[in-house]
C-alpha cells in the first residue's frame, strides 16, 4: 500500500497528493504533523519534515524527492515533459513555487493567519503578513509572464503547474486572492488547475479542516 505521510492543509503534501491523483495511483493519507515524533513517519523523515512516503519500493521524504520518484515510477501521465528546456522550467518553477511562493503564501499569510491565529490562539504578526503581502503582485507578475498557451512555461500540465498552485490555495485560505484584473492569466490558470478533480477532491477534505 502506497502511503503518504503529512498534514493535508501543508502545501508539500498536496503537491504529493495531486500528483498521485494525476497519476490515477491509489494511497492512504496518514495524518501527522510536522515534528511528529510518530515512530514510522520518523524512520521515513529523520529531519520531521512532510510529507514523507512509502510504498512496496522505497520510504522517501521531500515533495520534490517523491514526485520524482513517481515519474520515474509511474511515467504515465507524465508530469515533467520530455524536452530538455520544457523540463528544466518545470523544475524551476517547481522550486520558485517551493521557496518564493511558500515565503509569501503559506509562511507569511497561511502560517500567521490560520496556523498560529486560529488554530493556535496565537497572536498574528500583521507585519510579517504586510510584508508577504507587499510581494505579492511581483510575485504574482513574474508568473503572469511565464503562462503561455494554458500552463506555465507550456501548453501542457506539468509539476510546476501543481506547485505553484498548491500554494496559492494557501494563500486563498489565509483570505488572499490572485488580483483578477492585474493577472488574468494567473487566476485564470488557477482556477482551472484547482477545478481538476485531483485537486478537488484535497480541497473537499480540507474545507473540513478549515470549518467550511
Amino acid at each position: 500500500m502506497t502511503v503518504v505521510f503529512g498534514a493535508p492543509l501543508s502545501p508539500f503534501v498536496r503537491k504529493v497528493r495531486v500528483a498521485l491523483a494525476e497519476k490515477n495511483i491509489p494511497y492512504e493519507l496518514n495524518p501527522v504533523f510536522p515534528g511528529s515524533d510518530d515512530p514510522d513517519f520518523r524512520a521515513l523523515s529523520p529531519l520531521g519534515k512532510v510529507p514523507a512516503f512509502r510504498d512496496e519500493h522505497v520510504g522517501l521524504a521531500d515533495s520534490s524527492v517523491i514526485c520524482a520518484y513517481l515519474e520515474k515510477r509511474y511515467p504515465t501521465s507524465a508530469l515533467l515533459p520530455a524536452d530538455p528546456a520544457a523540463y528544466a522550467t518545470a523544475l524551476w518553477l517547481e522550486e520558485y513555487a517551493d521557496s518564493k511562493l511558500f515565503h509569501v503564501c503559506t509562511e507569511g499569510v497561511f502560517f500567521e493567519r490560520i496556523v498560529k491565529g486560529r488554530m493556535r490562539g496565537a497572536p498574528v504578526d500583521e507585519a510579517k503578513v504586510a510584508a508577504a503581502l507587499h510581494d505579492l503582485p511581483a510575485v504574482c507578475g513574474y508568473l503572469e509572464q511565464q503562462i503561455s498557451t494554458g500552463a506555465l512555461g507550456g501548453n501542457t500540465l506539468t509539476l510546476g503547474d501543481i506547485a505553484v498552485a498548491t500554494q496559492f490555495v494557501n494563500l486563498q485560505y489565509g483570505g488572499e486572492q490572485v488580483d483578477a484584473a492585474a493577472f488574468p492569466k494567473l487566476a485564470q490558470l488557477l482556477a482551472r488547475m484547482l477545478a481538476r478533480p485531483s485537486f478537488a477532491d484535497c480541497l473537499a477534505g480540507e474545507r473540513k479542516i478549515m470549518g467550511g
